[in-house]
């Protein structure tokens, strides 16, 4: 009798937890219909993307899974985003600095968790590096998370460093 009512009360907690579960929405605006896809591209490849004369602010943020820092600001950084989206002069992308193998498993995982509904590239252009981290930035160190602003194709800031919210949103109404 006392398993039955311990198999009894777990059924009752988990049916809870599931309707719970299907009753929560995506923080950071995004439908259930994302695919969260990581585009792996070479430096040449996402400097047309980012470096575009279309009249809007794309603010490009490096960073990568295993990066403590970079992680403890995307959440904020999707605050901003999702702010900001509707916006026809504005554009976020998040460019990963994980392994390409790692893409569809680490950092795709890592989105769908934090429902990150942004524009991820997965730069996968480490021989390279010598040469897009100075075109990126002359004093640039390579260290992230790492984030720069594009508006016409010409750079706007750079920051090399964390950034706070109200930091972010404040270069954005700088920008815009």
């Amino acid at each position: 009798m006392r398993y039955l009512a311990i198999i009894i009360m777990t059924l009752l907690t988990l049916n809870s937890s599931a309707q719970n579960a299907e009753s929560i929405k995506p923080v950071s605006g995004g439908t259930s219909k994302h695919d969260y896809s990581v585009k792996i591209v070479r430096f040449a490849d996402l400097e047309a993307v980012m470096k575009k004369n279309d009249d809007k602010l794309y603010v490009v943020n490096f960073w990568a899974t295993w990066c403590r820092p970079c992680v403890l600001e995307l959440p904020e950084f999707m605050e901003v985003n999702d702010a900001y989206r509707n916006q026809p002069r504005f554009k976020m992308i998040l460019v990963s600095l994980d392994m390409a193998k790692e893409a569809e498993t680490t950092v795709r995982a890592f989105l769908e968790k934090r429902k990150m509904d942004v524009d991820v590239y997965l730069l996968d252009d480490n021989k390279h590096m010598n040469e897009w981290i100075p075109a990126i930035d002359q004093n640039w160190s390579g260290a992230i998370p790492a984030t720069v602003f594009y508006r016409n194709g010409e750079k706007v800031e750079f920051i090399e460093n964390k950034m706070q919210k109200s930091e972010l949103e404040q270069l954005i109404k700088k920008y815009l």
